[in-house]
């Protein structure tokens, strides 16, 4: 994984977590800010094009399909309306080509057109001039449509002179305008991108699986390969730890000569495969250490010995300890199986990354690859893998069925635990991981290691979920967890949210509403550990719902933190308040913040006592109707 991974893929893959657009030329910098300043969001991924210019509206076209983006399918609704305003020989399809003779009339009626089409998200605008018309007086024809369009409008005016003016009067009405056909639709592609990445960044993963996890067995394997001055495990010691984690692997033994992996191939089961176990080869298969396919004993005894002649010719100062005998994964009568590599490594910068890619032998060369920051949900799991190659064969085709992908998505969160919660695993690959219609299984594994005495999340760029902070309580007879909230909260915060009164969303937000947006309560349970903490009371039993939540979000410097507290308006009068409180004070504390500050309304008379009894200090604020609270923490 470490020679896959250069520096670049890993800053692609930080900026791409962060919900960030990357661009590869100074002009599409430029570019990108101009479409992101002045163009209205996009509420899909299809373009619709309309130009005079059929050449003008096939380069776009071509710039399209090349970033693989998608041309709007218009309606049979929407051919029909533009039958009636258009020549009998416009195209008939998107690109809309309203013929290079059209009038300013022309173009103002296809946009009126092409506002109710519904799989056209948004519409680029091209003019090439002629001497028909002028290119001024198509802008000011076509302006008055475009400040009531819903749609994200973009336009090219090709030339210089000629259109100047036009550019001018869409500039000033901060409609995005082009030079070229290729520069409006890689502007489109940027829209998409960003709307890809922003949703991506903030899309509810559905509940995540319990991982069951061997933390201790797997720490003593790793001690005690650091111990023996190791820096690398064994394939037995590796195939281990990936199965303390949950994650599938083939059954393997070691034999240390031939007559032993004789005996250890009868004991498994044939076929076998077997294979030369030397702490100094890593590509076994490249000097003739593998063999495959081994159907009774007397084919094990003669693969054993012509795998060590090879490895002696190839490697003669290379260490032998024997061989790994291991059952024979058969392929699928149904359907072949795909070779795939999972794996990690550190990166100097931004610590533990996750790789997925198309694996085997070839993998170096085939080097179908797409990296990920850790931890990661099923979201981003499914994100990483849709972003190589291979996903389009994991998918299906021809004779060949859909590899399970929830056994891959479930491989892909084990992998990432694994390397959350252990600091000295510096490299890691799974290569091959064999998928098919019936699931996944490890064959092979390589784990490097590094002595390393940090807790492990503090080599992580994005601190994974803080599942030691969570305790339980009792609460009226109902079994309550306290916890740090998650992603997944969203369902439950929602209706959390819409059960209290109005009076009490006054008190906490300041407003009143009733309707809360994704985005909303993405902000609320999608939230950076390291920056913020929110901690909720959701019940154990059936019905399970949320009764209370208390955050607090710090400043950069960890010098000050701001709270806020709401209890469901059913639950008051029960101490959950006062309990959640002191979880988060207490938690804030030991972080380090020096003190912990809030806004009330001053008619908030049960939040300004819970604050006294908490030992908050009630200081005037500038803002009227509004006191401040104040709990110093940490002397600075």
């Amino acid at each position: 994984t470490g020679a896959l991974a250069g520096s670049d893929d890993v800053i692609d893959c930080a900026l791409r977590r962060a919900g960030i657009l990357r661009v590869s030329t100074l002009q599409d910098l430029f570019d990108a800010a101009e479409t992101l300043a002045r163009a209205k969001p996009l509420s899909g991924d299809a373009l619709a094009i309309v130009t005079n210019g059929g050449g003008a509206g096939v380069l776009a076209t071509d710039a399209l399909i090349r970033g693989n983006a998608a041309l709007a399918q218009l309606s049979d609704s929407t051919r029909s309306a533009l039958d009636k305003v258009l020549p009998p020989t416009w195209s008939d399809g998107n690109p809309i080509d309203i013929i290079g003779d059209a009038p300013a009339a022309r173009y103002a009626q296809s946009l009126a057109v092409l506002e109710d089409e519904p799989a056209a998200a948004a519409i680029l605008l091209m003019h090439a001039p002629t001497a028909i018309v002028s290119s001024t007086e198509i802008a000011q024809a076509c302006l008055p449509a475009i400040r009531k369009s819903s749609k994200t409008i973009l336009t090219c005016w090709l030339g210089e002179t000629a259109v100047h003016e036009a550019r001018r009067l869409f500039a000033d009405e901060n409609v995005p305008s082009y030079a070229t056909p290729e520069e409006a639709a890689r502007a489109f592609l940027q829209l998409r991108n960003f709307r890809h990445l922003q949703a991506l960044s903030m899309q509810t993963p559905p509940p995540s699986p319990a991982l069951h996890s061997d933390i201790a067995k797997t720490g003593a394997t790793i001690s005690s390969a650091l111990r023996e001055g190791r820096t690398v495990l064994s394939e037995i010691e590796a195939k281990g730890v990936l199965g303390a984690y949950g994650i599938p692997v083939v059954k393997t033994a070691v034999a240390a000569g031939v007559d032993e992996a004789v005996q250890c191939a009868l004991r498994i089961g044939f076929p076998v495969v077997l294979k030369i176990l030397s702490p100094d080869i890593t590509h076994k298969s490249d000097v003739g250490g593998v063999a495959l396919h081994l159907a009774d004993a007397d084919a094990v005894r003669y693969a054993a010995h012509h795998i060590l002649a090879n490895v002696s010719l190839r490697l003669p100062k290379a260490r032998m300890q024997g061989f790994t005998v291991q059952q024979m994964v058969e392929p699928s009568t149904q359907s072949p199986s795909h070779e795939l590599i999972l794996g990690g490594m550190n990166d100097p910068t931004f610590g533990p990354v996750i790789m997925f890619g198309q694996g085997g032998t070839g993998v170096e060369v085939l080097r179908d690859r797409a990296f990920a920051l850790p931890p990661l949900n099923a979201v981003l799991a499914k994100d990483l893998v849709s972003r190589t190659r291979v996903s389009k064969l994991l998918a299906g085709y021809r004779e060949r069925l859909a590899v399970k992908e929830e056994a891959l998505i479930d491989a892909l969160l084990k992998l990432s635990q694994l390397i959350c919660d252990h600091a000295q695993i510096v490299e890691l690959d799974i290569n091959p991981l064999i998928a098919d219609e019936r699931g996944v299984i490890a064959l092979d594994a390589r784990i490097r290691l590094a002595s390393n005495d940090q807790p492990a999340f503090q080599r992580l760029a994005i601190l994974p979920y803080p599942a030691h902070l969570a305790e339980q309580i009792a609460l009226d007879a109902r079994r309550v967890d306290l916890r740090p909230i998650r992603a997944e909260d969203e369902p439950l915060h929602r209706a959390f949210l819409e059960q209290l009164s109005p009076e009490d969303v006054h008190l906490r937000f300041f407003y009143t509403t009733r309707s809360w947006t994704h985005h909303q309560l993405a902000r609320f349970t999608q939230i950076d550990y390291d920056r913020e903490m929110a901690f909720v009371a959701v019940t154990r039993d059936d019905p399970v719902e949320t009764l209370g939540v208390a955050r607090a979000i710090s400043n950069p410097d960890n010098t000050r933190a701001e709270f806020a507290v709401v209890v469901r308006s059913d639950q008051k009068g029960k101490g959950l308040g006062y309990r959640l409180m002191r979880k988060l004070i207490a938690y804030q504390g030991a972080k380090g913040t020096r003190e912990l500050v809030g806004d009330v309304l001053a008619t908030n008379a049960p939040m300004l006592k819970l604050a006294r009894d908490l030992g908050f200090s009630v200081k005037h604020n500038d803002q009227a109707g509004v006191v401040g609270l104040v709990l110093p923490l940490n002397e600075p």
